[in-house]
């Protein structure tokens, strides 16, 4: 079969199998095969398919987890792969011939897109160093929100059989749930005493003991009745306050290998020079990135990336209206958002900026987000030229 001079690739990744077609510039169908997802099946169909067209672009929906084989195996051949979010193939394919929804129309879908837009985010091959970047800060995402859970189901719990403790109490900090570990009613409490109550806790180093004590005596003394259950739920809330604390312990322990693999970055020094910009968020932002400005053609793509950069929905007469965007890195959004935040109370420039908005009639929302964006121009200048950040200027002069 004659070779075409150029051809476009896309893949519908899954778990177990992904499914490639392959179509020419006039979007013919040239290939279409399920593949397993292991590396000979792949390698294999790669060599096909670089037989049958002298230049390839690829394009997947999954930039990491069941897709990283694939993708490795096409960047180490040297294969431009692009990046089609799969929320935006589900969009578009009902523009699409064909009832329904198939892994083959999917690819398809996929081949197509990157056939005709130019806008694609292009995947690179990353270093050890931002894998093991993007696996912690991926697996810390999800312990933080296993910690949130487990501390709304422990709330519950101890709510249906001792309210007062429950309300006087902060459960996000550590005092609280080494308390809530060991005594969980209003009895367990009374039996131990103050006195008592506040050295067990000054054993296992609990900070303001004395304070954490007397909150504890003053609600258990405004409780006389049993719930029904009491002991049952109490052993509950127990258990649910040793899984807190360790889940406490697995994220310090992650964050000093975020903090470890972070500084060993060349852009780490840069990104923490910027008020509000920790190791955590720093790690986040290469992350999501992938460490370099490589992706993005301007500090306005990568703002649009963060969801910073408002989309027009204009419908006839109506015009200039501006939306957030659906479609965005929410990791990346965290970041800006978050130091931003943070950079109101230590930053002058920023918090300047902030008051300017506020002033123009923005709300705090708004204001943080257009703080956010123009920090984005800020980060864009730094990285580009290589520079820490100065405080002392106004943020329109730092980001040019």
């Amino acid at each position: 079969m004659q070779k075409v001079e150029q051809a476009w690739a896309g893949i519908d990744a899954g778990k177990g199998h992904h499914h490639l077609v392959v179509i020419d510039s006039e979007g013919r169908r040239l290939l279409s095969r399920r593949l397993s997802n292991d590396e000979p099946a792949l390698a294999a169909v790669i060599t096909a398919v670089l037989a049958r067209a002298a230049k390839v672009t690829w394009a997947i929906d999954l930039a990491d987890g069941p897709a990283a084989l694939a993708i490795t195996l096409l960047l180490e051949r040297g294969q431009r792969v692009l990046y089609l979010p799969g929320v935006a193939v589900n969009r578009i394919a009902g523009a699409y011939r064909g009832e329904g929804k198939t892994d083959a129309k999917d690819a398809a879908v996929i081949a197509d897109q990157a056939r005709m837009r130019r806008d694609l985010r292009e995947l690179h091959l990353e270093d050890t160093l931002l894998a093991e970047l993007r696996m912690l800060t991926a697996h810390r995402a999800d312990l933080a929100a296993d910690r949130t859970r487990t501390i709304n189901r422990l709330r519950v719990r101890l709510l249906g059989i001792f309210p007062a403790l429950e309300r006087a109490l902060d459960f996000t900090n550590r005092g609280p749930l080494v308390l809530i570990s060991q005594f969980q009613t209003p009895a367990a409490l009374i039996a131990a005493g103050r006195d008592e109550l506040e050295r067990w806790l000054r054993e296992r180093k609990v900070r303001h003991a004395d304070k954490l004590a007397t909150a504890a005596i003053q609600a258990a003394e405004a409780q006389h009745v049993r719930v029904p259950g009491e002991a049952m739920a109490g052993d509950l809330v127990g258990r649910l306050a040793a899984t807190v604390i360790d889940l406490d312990r697995q994220l310090a322990e992650l964050d000093k290998l975020i903090a470890d693999r972070f500084h060993r970055h060349h852009h780490a020094m840069v990104i923490t020079s910027m008020v509000g910009i920790g190791d955590l968020l720093g790690a986040e932002f290469l992350a999501a990135t992938g460490g370099n400005l490589d992706g993005f053609a301007s500090a306005d793509h990568l703002a649009g990336y963060a969801g910073l950069a408002p989309t027009p929905r204009d419908s006839g007469r109506r015009v200039g209206n501006l939306h957030r965007p659906k479609r965005y890195n929410r990791q990346l959004q965290r970041v800006f958002y978050t130091s931003a935040l943070i950079s109101i109370q230590r930053s002058p420039a920023s918090k300047s900026f902030y008051e300017r908005k506020r002033a123009q009639g923005k709300r705090h929302g708004q204001a943080v987000l257009a703080l956010a964006r123009r920090r984005v121009n800020v980060l864009w200048a730094m990285l580009r030229d290589d520079r820490p950040y100065e405080e002392g200027q106004p943020l329109t002069a730092l980001a040019t």
